[in-house]
């Protein structure tokens, strides 16, 4: 299954843990920034208040999007590869 594009404002949740920014797989952030023509995201991370702790700059590998509505069955068809 192909992954959607992240876009601006998105939540996402880490794939990978960064031990640099101390940050672990499956801590969630939101996109702020696309660079280098849409190959990288700037994304916050804020605690449970709003208060922002740290923002890494992450590649497509390094997130996944997370979805809080149901998918449209075309979207979910298209997407998965035979």
């Amino acid at each position: 299954m192909s992954k959607l594009e992240p876009k601006l404002l998105d939540v996402v949740a880490l794939t990978v843990d960064l031990p640099e920014y101390h940050l672990l797989r499956g801590q969630v952030g939101t996109i702020v920034e696309i660079l280098a023509d849409g190959t990288v995201f700037e994304v916050e991370f804020s605690d449970s208040n709003g208060q922002s702790y740290e923002f890494a700059a992450l590649t497509s590998e390094q997130i996944m999007v997370l979805h809080f509505e149901p998918t449209s069955p075309d979207l979910v068809k298209s997407m998965v590869t035979v």
